[in-house]
């Protein structure tokens, strides 16, 4: 193994922020860019007149809404690492790109709303991580305001994400307001007001902490006694094994507390990892070149009419201009133009290591999923697709536009956002999605980006599973008898369209020979 490659790779960290919405991740994502001046200004990488955006939300939608829709990848330097932001969507309709993204990254770190805590969503992506053991770093934010007590926002994390919850840093107020925070580690006293210089005061019998806290300097005495006694203490490797999570507690929109979380992540969270193949599993030390595409996202530039594959590097080296198989298609591409992301911003790659995001052009060749690789015709795993949950019918306004609408599907099913069916009976249109909010932007994008107006109609099903088995007359005989209730997906298999999880559980009782999967593996 090269010295030098084995260096770059181990400076990498890749992870994603994960919240519930309005918890604070678009804040704290900003402040992390601020922090190791990737930005200058948060939400002014572009700023359009006087209106300014989150940097990471580049979509007309979102800007409208305020909202993220899409995951986004941002690259930036802090100290002696290399890392690799893959922000995903924090709106409860978020899509199955929020859950692939997730199969993308080494880590992540995870927001929770000091006043409500664990919410709905935090658990949803949550499962999605534990399913890789996902490292996750977590931090309490909005501090500033009145909230939950540290205990009970600690069980809340251990009871709702049967994880290990630990505190790094802990909440001080006084007098109701929040003071600022000492550091379990370090013995840092860090006041919230700008005016005062932090303390250590490793021992909390010092009496500078009574000059500083009065009557709370006890209340902080015995929490940290309570903690140290009862509460569980920090180990790297379970950490790092996914069954305990470091927490932080701050005010992301203020700016405290989140120079601790990124010292803290950049020292413990992992480099790049070995990754499973249907073969073997692959180093990131391997010399040789691998990566999985876990992303496609169309019309970045809608002046260019842009695809770009998000290429997650497993192992060896990329240098522009080297050569690669595309083992789905058995095709050699040379990739001579791929980009590396900042936000919207983008820059020709010239090289990269395991760990790194990069952007490859295409014209719909490339899928989610596929692997490229030097030599070996290896095919990486974890990339899926996931069962919807909501179904619409497609309705052209304008007969003249169908072959328009045909080729904006397609090219935003390739994102993987949204899933197109179509029924065995009839040429609907059948639109499949994890959440309900990608309905409105696939109408949005249609519309903005190949002049398709469509109307959207509700339909009755609520669930679908891809169906297989090993008896193809009893595989044949069901399609035949549910035939109302099958589709083929975008490359033709059959899907089960349940009207209800009681006619799926009666569909799996009376079909026992019939697999009913929830997921897609996309090979």
């Amino acid at each position: 193994m090269n010295k030098a490659h084995k260096r770059e790779t181990d400076r990498r960290r890749t992870f994603a922020i994960i919240s519930h919405p309005d918890a604070g991740k678009t804040t704290l994502t900003e402040q992390l860019l601020l922090r190791a001046g990737a930005i200058h200004i948060a939400g002014d990488v572009k700023a359009r007149k006087t209106a300014r955006y989150a940097a990471s939300d580049w979509m007309e939608i979102e800007k409208q809404r305020g909202i993220s829709v899409t995951s986004s990848v941002m690259k930036f330097s802090y100290g002696d690492r290399e890392l690799n932001l893959l922000d995903t969507p924090g709106h409860h309709d978020f899509s199955e790109d929020t859950y692939r993204v997730l199969t993308a990254v080494d880590s992540a770190l995870m927001v929770i709303d000091s006043m409500r805590g664990v919410e709905s969503q935090t658990e949803k992506l949550m499962d999605v991580c534990r399913m890789r053991d996902t490292p996750i770093l977590t931090f309490i934010n909005k501090l500033d305001r009145i909230g939950r007590e540290p205990l009970d926002l600690l069980d809340d994390i251990e009871e709702k994400l049967d994880i290990q919850a630990v505190p790094i840093t802990w909440p001080i107020r006084r007098g109701g307001k929040f003071w600022g925070t000492y550091h379990l580690q370090t013995g840092i006293l860090k006041p919230y007001a700008k005016d005062i210089e932090p303390v250590h005061a490793e021992n909390l019998d010092d009496p500078v902490v009574d000059e500083l806290l009065g009557a709370d300097a006890d209340t902080l005495r015995f929490d940290i006694g309570l903690q140290r006694e009862a509460g569980h203490s920090f180990d790297l490797e379970v950490y790092r094994s996914a069954k305990q999570t470091p927490v932080v507690f701050g005010s992301a929109l203020h700016n405290f507390g989140v120079d601790d979380l990124l010292d803290l992540f950049i020292e413990i969270a992992p480099p790049p990892q070995v990754r499973a193949t249907t073969t073997r599993p692959v180093s990131p030390y391997e010399p040789e070149f691998s990566g999985v595409v876990f992303k496609i996202q169309a019309n970045m530039d809608p002046n260019h009419r842009d695809r770009i594959a998000f290429l997650r590097i497993c192992s060896g080296r990329f240098e522009r201009g080297m050569k690669v198989v595309h083992h789905r298609r058995a095709q050699e591409l040379r990739l001579a133009n791929a980009t590396m992301f900042m936000a919207q911003d983008r820059e020709g790659a010239e090289e990269a290591y395991p760990g790194d995001i990069i952007g490859i052009p295409n014209h719909g060749t490339i899928r989610i999923g596929d692997t490229l690789s030097e030599k070996e015709p290896i095919q990486f795993t974890g990339i899926p697709s996931f069962a919807p949950e909501h179904f619409r019918k497609a309705f052209l306004n304008n007969a003249l536009r169908a072959k328009h609408l045909e080729k904006g599907l397609r090219q935003l099913i390739e994102e993987g956002a949204i899933q197109l069916f179509r029924p065995l009976d009839g040429n609907d249109y059948i639109l499949g999605a994890v959440g309900v909010l990608q309905f409105d932007v696939v109408a949005a994008r249609l519309r903005g980006e190949y002049n398709v107006e469509v109307q959207l109609t509700s339909l009755p099903y609520e669930t679908a599973r891809w169906i297989e088995s090993d008896d193809q007359t009893k595989l044949e005989a069901f399609i035949k008898r549910n035939r109302s209730r099958i589709a083929r997906d975008i490359d033709g298999e059959p899907v089960y369209l349940a009207d209800s999880t009681f006619w799926l559980q009666r569909a799996q009782e009376d079909w026992p020979e019939i697999t009913f999967h929830e997921t897609k593996q996309r090979l």
